[in-house]
């Protein structure tokens, strides 16, 4: 059962990552957990998955938030543990071995570093189009530049930007879900109730178009990981992590359930606007409400360039603690000022670089590039699963005061949770736009995962 303690005290091995600094306060990692969770891929994403299932997104939006919720619970019980801004890496290597380790980092740096680059895209085609003469590279390389200088320079620049990020975009969903509501209830003004009439087809493709759903949902919950990185530099990394976990459920079913609910109520599903447009935008558009759809565009613009921020952050801390492991070039290790710098900038070029290949080879290179991070967050999520399943055994041996945070009726949900990632890889086989993603993801964990172990023979 979870605990209701609501005042944690910091034990002493959460001093981790001691040469890093620890400049993220309280607030910053309450709104990081809070804004985290609305991220682009709700904003932008969202649409396919409405497109595909109808008003049934609600259900796929469910199902996979009922298992995010679980993947969360399982990492902040290791996470308040074990601080460490290696996150799910470092659990996987203390439970399972270096190589586990080796594999959920890198893949997950990877995965990290080309979404800089895909939100870097989409930011400046936002841009573009309200300046249609600029040139899209341009606008990239300033938003590269503006947040490789920021996380060059102290942790606390990440924390404030994500801080005002979060909070412009936790008001922005906020007043959309009440005028979403009123909208509904018929008592705002110039709008009609539309009752039921967009929710009478409820599964129109059937149980395939269910499963495009639930597939597009499960991706568009990334980004709720970097709380768990970012709590090992803050003043108190324990009770950080353990309060973003504890309100994990009720942001998920606020922001992404409560959202999906009100679009699909409002905007007839098989609209073109709800894809084209994007559906909060379709949706503000379709309240006639003046200027609401370029002001959610703002807002769609400031998830990226958050969820870049957080990325290039989250990114460079993966790799600082591999290396700290022993588990990648000692370069990236080093830390000035509280920063590992030379890990920021290996990130923003790898990022850059996806940047590049987006223009350069847009046929082959990049696509094959993004069906390589297709899965990653599914590989990591088994990582997390396996992980929590030995360590909680040895610390209800060696340590159970550290169990600040306690996943719900141990063991079985946690092999529920297992159960369901190996339903969505069933599921992924079955599609053909997300088989290839499948395949691909397979080959390089499976790569990563051959020289991790090789690493480890050779270090022992």
């Amino acid at each position: 059962m979870p605990s209701s303690t609501t005042e944690v005290e910091t034990p002493p091995q959460a001093d981790a990552d001691a040469t890093l600094s620890h400049g993220l306060k309280q607030r910053h990692l309450s709104m990081i957990a809070l804004g985290g969770v609305i991220g682009a891929g709700l904003f932008v994403g969202s649409g396919a998955g409405i497109a595909a299932a109808g008003p049934s997104i609600v259900v796929a939006y469910t199902l996979s938030g009922l298992l995010v919720m679980l993947v969360m619970r399982m990492l902040g019980e290791m996470s308040a543990a074990y601080p460490s801004s290696g996150s799910f890496s470092a659990h996987a290597e203390r439970a399972i071995g270096p190589w586990a380790g080796f594999t959920a980092g890198w893949s997950f740096w990877v995965l990290l570093c080309t979404a800089v680059g895909l939100e870097g895209i989409g930011a400046a085609k936002i841009v573009t189009g309200w300046l249609p003469h600029t040139p899209e590279w341009g606008w990239v390389a300033l938003f590269m530049v503006v947040f490789c200088v920021a996380n060059l320079a102290a942790v606390k620049n990440f924390g404030e930007f994500e801080f005002w990020f979060a909070a412009l975009k936790v008001g922005a969903i906020s007043l959309f879900l009440v005028l979403g509501v009123l909208a509904i209830a018929g008592v705002l003004p110039g709008t009609v109730a539309p009752g039921t009439s967009n929710l009478t087809e409820f599964l129109p493709n059937g149980s395939e178009g269910l499963i495009v759903g639930v597939l597009a949902s499960i991706f568009a919950y990334g980004g709720l990981e970097t709380v768990t990185i970012a709590a090992a530099e803050s003043q108190d990394p324990v009770r950080g992590v353990a309060s973003a976990v504890r309100t994990a459920m009720w942001r998920i079913a606020l922001f992404y359930i409560g959202s999906m609910a009100v679009i699909v109520t409002l905007v007839p599903w098989d609209s073109k606007e709800v894809v084209d447009k994007g559906p909060y935008v379709a949706a503000l558009d379709h309240l006639g409400i003046p200027g609401a759809g370029q002001l959610m565009n703002v807002v769609v613009l400031v998830a990226l360039l958050s969820a870049m921020n957080a990325n290039i952050y989250g990114s460079s801390r993966i790799a600082y603690s591999l290396v700290e492991r022993g588990q990648g070039p000692k370069v990236l290790g080093r830390v000035s000022g509280g920063v590992p710098r030379i890990a920021v900038l290996a990130s923003c070029v790898f990022g850059f670089v996806c940047v590049v290949l987006s223009y350069w080879r847009p046929d082959d290179v990049f696509p094959w590039l993004l069906n390589m991070i297709g899965a990653v967050i599914l590989v990591v999520w088994i990582f997390i699963a396996v992980s929590q399943l030995r360590l909680r055994a040895r610390l209800n041996r060696e340590a159970p005061e550290k169990l600040v945070v306690r996943m719900w009726a141990f063991p079985w949900l946690t092999w529920v949770a297992l159960a369901g990632m190996a339903a969505i890889f069933v599921l992924m086989a079955r599609e053909p736009g997300t088989r290839v993603q499948l395949y691909s993801t397979g080959g390089m964990t499976a790569v990563l995962a051959a020289v991790g172990y090789a690493w480890q023979r050779a270090r022992r």
